[in-house]
């Protein structure tokens, strides 16, 4: 019987193991679930029907943190062949297929034990290559204000998201297009030209007015199509100082309703800063856009006022009392402040400082809509609010900090729902038509389908710099030369309000950052080093020990 039963036991053992072979069952037993797919990647993956070959570029004689982050991206890669077919690489040479692709190494100075400094050329990057096509995946994020052990957690949080976003543009057989609307007073294309080069990598962009130029002796009497933005994925209206006309807002409004995206850029007051750099001041007043009602309907009102911050852009400022040998120094600017990233958002997690200038503090309203609000982007914990009308005068560089008493003020904020209409109880506009046909009050939709919005209140968050004919990038400034995260912001939010297949939100997993206390690790070694040596073959001996005892006991002759 026994014996039957010893058969029994092997058999089943033995149709485990086949199954094993057949049937692949994983669990993720990280409280983190740093070894899990989401559902979006899984679908992706699903979604290939040929190999997809990945070179990983980070190799040679890495530093622990480096050694850390390739283990993650090369865990990260087996994960994502159990759902796909996944092709190693190897490459041909780190520094000639790095230099050959034009990308930008790594250059790590580290200390020896013997003092001297040894530097490392690292490419934190992996290639991927998908039915003959080809991207670039940036494995480190170098977020400005974090530390390395800090940014390359980050780093590896986002591998998921930085391998499914090149896998999405290997897939897309059709480019999709975004708007950004002008006619209004826009910043011309020379301040938007970095928007667009970061955009471009995912999407066909479109520069364009809403209202047709009036043909002559016709006056203002001119059409206007319902449908004409149903094309684009999204609209960028960026920094207008006109106020949009009636049938304009129509058409935007019903261009949400059925689903469309909107990034919103808009400054709640009217300044100049030419008569700023001329007289040294200048009077602020409301700016009316002619949108304050439209975006109450939505759950979001841009106030016409500025937020001044204590953490702030310098400005250079002539000290010299001689005007003909001036002395610029530079000067906290409160009304350029720099503004906190939420950590709650997939638009925004695990990114620097937003650079900024004259922002207008945003509230959300109508708590009952149905509408999620997130804020995006705040002032710091010391902070104040300047009404409308008033001024900004150059002189005001020592404010008094006894007034900065606001905390966190909202500047940015993302929508997502079903929003209702703004035109659900009113008429159509004059010259709004459909397929040629005057356009209708039951035309009208009144509750649209889910979709989402961004609201920004300051035009300069997606503006660029130029100087001496040269285009600078986003969120640079020149005169401090530091670099801050716009691009990275006015991207992932383009992404975020584009993104139907949820990739976006990979951007929110969470990696726990276990970090050793390096003084204590250091104090203890010995001791440390002693128990992890003797311990295991301790507790072997133990277990040995009880099996024999246990055994003999059993066995015993007792006769």
């Amino acid at each position: 019987m026994e014996r039957y039963k010893e058969i029994i036991v092997l058999a089943i053992c033995a149709a485990l193991v086949a199954l094993s072979y057949v049937f692949v069952v994983r669990w993720d037993l990280t409280d983190d679930k740093h070894y899990s797919l989401s559902a979006a990647s899984k679908t992706l993956l699903k979604q290939t029907d040929a190999p997809i070959e990945v070179t990983l570029l980070l190799d040679g004689d890495l530093n622990a943190g480096f050694r850390r982050l390739k283990k993650a991206t090369e865990e990260t890669i087996e994960e994502l062949d159990v759902y796909a077919d996944i092709v190693r690489v190897t490459g041909d040479g780190l520094q000639v297929t790095g230099d050959s692709l034009g990308l930008q190494p790594i250059i790590i100075h580290e200390r020896e034990q013997n003092g001297k400094t040894a530097q490392t050329t690292v490419y934190p990057y992996a290639l991927m290559k998908y039915k003959g096509r080809k991207a670039v995946v940036t494995l480190l994020k170098n977020t400005r204000g974090l530390s390395g052990e800090e940014n390359l957690n980050a780093s590896i949080e986002q591998l998921e998201f930085a391998f499914m976003e090149a896998l999405h543009l290997l897939q897309q057989t059709e480019t999709p297009r975004v708007a950004i609307l002008e006619g209004h007073g826009e910043p011309d294309e020379a301040h938007t030209y970095d928007l667009m080069a970061a955009l471009s990598k995912y999407f066909q962009i479109d520069r364009g007015s809403l209202t047709p130029p009036s043909p002559e002796g016709k006056g203002d009497s001119i059409a206007i199509d319902a449908h004409m933005l149903d094309g684009y994925k999204a609209i960028i209206i960026a920094s207008p100082q006109t106020a949009f006309s009636d049938a304009e807002r129509f058409v935007i409004d019903q261009y949400i309703m059925r689903g469309g995206a909107v990034l919103w850029a808009l400054n709640g007051v009217r300044f100049s800063e030419q008569v700023l750099q001329r007289e040294g001041f200048t009077p602020i007043i409301a700016l009316d856009l002619g949108l304050t009602e439209m975006l109450f309907k939505y759950g979001i009102r841009v106030n016409p006022a500025l937020v001044q911050d204590v953490q702030c852009l310098p400005i250079p400022v002539n000290v010299s009392s001689d005007p003909q040998q001036p002395n610029l120094q530079p000067m906290p600017w409160t009304y350029a402040p720099l503004l906190l990233t939420s950590q709650g958002s997939p638009i925004t997690k695990s990114m620097g400082q937003v650079m900024s200038t004259f922002v207008s503090p945003i509230d959300a309203v109508g708590g009952e809509d149905g509408i999620e609000k997130r804020v995006l982007l705040a002032t710091s914990t010391a902070s104040r609010v300047t009404g409308t009308p008033g001024e900004v005068d150059l002189s005001d560089m020592n404010p008094d900090m006894s007034t900065f008493v606001y905390q966190y003020v909202p500047v940015a904020v993302s929508l997502e729902g079903c929003f209702a209409s703004a035109y659900a109880h009113r008429m159509v506009p004059e010259g709004v038509t459909g397929d040629g046909l005057q356009v209708t009050e039951k035309d009208i939709i009144k509750t649209g389908v889910k979709t989402r919005q961004v609201v920004i209140g300051s035009g300069s968050v997606l503006l660029n710099e130029t100087q001496k004919g040269q285009v600078l990038p986003m969120g640079y400034d020149r005169y401090s030369g530091m670099q801050f995260s716009n691009r990275d912001f006015a991207t992932n939010a383009v992404l975020w309000l584009t993104d139907s297949e949820g990739l976006i939100s990979l951007r929110e997993k969470s990696v726990a950052l276990r970090l050793l206390n390096d003084k204590r690790a250091h104090d203890k070694r010995t001791q440390v080093q002693l128990i992890s040596t003797i311990s295991p073959v301790a507790i072997l001996a133990l277990i040995g020990g009880i099996v024999w005892i246990v055994r003999k006991r059993k066995y015993e002759y007792k006769g």
